[in-house]
């Protein structure tokens, strides 16, 4: 082949390179290509096998010679790399010269631009040779009970009340019917039957549920109130409506003692099992604070120790990434307190460094995790896309599916199980000592340092859900690891 290839800039980690494959070759694959499928053709006029090829060319040279030229490309793209030695950070961006329409004709050569940005040279920092610092604390046996009865009280039950009095108060479970009337007649999704509505609990409208204090059962009630002026449904906001209640029974709340029969109440065994539960439920969350503290920590030695030159196009692919949630973000009035009095210029500039520290972390961990051959299974991807797919309720075998044929979706999931893992080997090789804290202390939300937000696997596309809000994203990143 008699391409030629000039290499035409090649400055710090960007390089470009010009490419020409003469007209001639790609006629010579056209005709190679019309040969190829000239004996399937079925044509109206011709015994099969036996269509002329310039009546091949007519019907499908262009289509033919596009499919070519798309291959062409790929393949001398690929000799490019190859011949270069070259390692691409991204895929390369390929820029035609000259009229596409003249080569699909095969009247000129092909002639066109790639440029490349290449992962840069470095040597990571030894794991064995960092020292952290981890965080740790225990629950205790008082905060298993404050949270055994917090569960009691919110599992309260009620049952019919007797005595002189039967008049519902204040914290009383009515059971009630209710017909909702606008001007004399029944509007849509404003009857119920059998509704059981704690009074005071600011379920229903304001002002409903407080013309229900002192019913009796066997009582009717009419109700009036007005929608709030910014209702979710249009044709009853801010309009006023009468209800017709029936009001069935008035039940007062029972104290819930925590017991066995109440353990059992939740489908628990026992009281000691339930404590036990509600205790490894506690030191999960407070191993999931201390491992991101941890990680914290590590991600911000990693920073520190590694100088090293970045492709432009990742640099620029990761803060138009964030740049384009801060912009959302400010539409929609919810910037950081510490951010919204800033200008858009001193904004940009703390988000281009957080966008450079995201990219130095993430081809750190690449490379650790490289070096120490970090795979994610099939089946971490597997079970990550499952977890995704739930979240999507009906939906689910949908997504699923998606993700199935999605390779962007998929490397998009990946990225964050490899990260975890290079953490996981890091931390598992360097020098941990466990310092116990405060509970407070573990659950502090530190100040971040500039330019942090959770640092994400360079194989990865940035997630479109990572707000990098410098405090926010460490409660961010603390919910994703528990």
């Amino acid at each position: 082949m008699s391409m030629q290839i000039v290499e035409k800039s090649g400055e710090g980690l960007s390089r470009v390179y010009g490419v020409t494959v003469p007209a001639s070759d790609l006629t010579e694959k056209l005709e190679a290509r019309i040969a190829e499928i000239t004996p399937t053709l079925n044509i109206k006029g011709f015994r099969p096998g036996k269509v002329p090829p310039a009546h091949v060319r007519r019907l499908y040279g262009k289509a033919l010679m596009s499919e070519v030229v798309e291959q062409t490309l790929t393949e001398t793209t690929q000799k490019v790399l190859t011949d270069n030695n070259l390692r691409p950070a991204g895929d390369p961006d390929l820029k035609p010269e000259g009229d596409m329409n003249q080569v699909i004709e095969g009247k000129a050569d092909l002639a066109y631009e790639i440029a490349v940005d290449i992962m840069p040279e470095f040597q990571p920092v030894d794991p064995s040779s960092l020292k952290l610092e981890r965080p740790v604390y225990e629950p205790t046996e008082a905060e298993v009970d404050e949270a055994v009865d917090e569960l009691a009280s919110q599992n309260k039950t009620y049952e019919p009340r007797t005595g002189k009095s039967v008049k519902a108060k204040d914290g009383d479970m009515v059971v009630i019917d209710f017909v909702g009337k606008l001007d004399g007649v029944a509007f849509e999704g404003g009857t119920a039957a059998d509704a059981e509505l704690v009074l005071g609990s600011g379920q229903f409208i304001p002002g409903f549920e407080e013309q229900l204090v002192g019913a009796t059962p066997d009582s009717d009630v009419e109700v009036k109130v007005t929608f709030p002026a910014e209702y979710q449904a249009a044709n009853l906001a801010g309009k006023d409506a009468v209800f017709d209640v029936k009001v069935k029974e008035v039940k007062a709340p029972v104290e819930t003692k925590a017991d066995d029969a109440f353990a059992e109440r939740l489908g628990v065994e026992n009281l000691e099992k339930l404590r036990e539960l509600i205790k490894t439920n506690l030191e999960q969350q407070y191993a999931g604070a201390s491992r991101f503290k941890l990680k914290r920590a590590l991600l911000d030695q990693l920073d520190t120790s590694h100088e090293f030159p970045l492709p432009p196009k990742m640099v620029e692919a990761e803060f138009a990434s964030i740049w384009s949630q801060v912009q959302q973000d400010k539409e929609q009035g919810s910037l950081p307190d510490d951010d919204a009095g800033k200008t858009d210029e001193q904004l940009q500039t703390e988000y281009r460094k957080i966008a450079e520290r995201r990219v130095r972390l993430g081809l750190v961990l690449a490379e650790i995790g490289r070096a120490n051959n970090v795979q994610v299974t099939d089946q971490e991807l597997a079970e990550a896309m499952r977890r995704e797919a739930m979240r999507y309720g009906p939906q689910a075998q949908q997504v699923f599916d998606l993700f199935r044929q999605n390779p962007n979706a998929q490397a998009q999931l990946r990225a964050p199980i490899f990260e975890d893992k290079v953490v996981d080997l890091i931390v598992e090789k360097a020098a941990v000592t466990d310092k116990k804290v405060s509970k407070e202390d573990l659950l502090k939300e530190d100040d971040l340092p500039e330019g942090y937000a959770d640092a994400e696997a360079a194989e990865a596309k940035p997630k479109k859900k990572a707000a990098p809000k410098k405090k926010a994203a460490a409660k961010d990143e603390a919910a994703s690891e528990e």
